[in-house]
């Protein structure tokens, strides 16, 4: 288990998990989004390859459209 903060509120996960894996359980794939893992912009391309870990804080942008 790790626990994260995600858009400012603590949360506990199991690990291994990758970015890719935490969007799919939080619904999220397929969507435009923007991933920050610790003040850095997470590539969509390397969403897979980036491991989460312990006290790392993320922030999830999705974008809406709208007129």
């Amino acid at each position: 288990m790790i626990s994260v903060h995600i858009n400012g509120q603590p949360e506990t996960l199991n690990a291994p998990l990758s970015v890719a894996d935490l969007l799919q359980s939080k619904g999220l794939v397929g969507k435009r989004l923007a991933v920050e893992r610790n003040g850095q912009i997470v590539p969509r391309g390397v969403h897979a390859d980036t491991a989460l870990a312990d006290g790392d804080t993320l922030e999830i942008v999705v974008a809406v459209g709208g007129g």
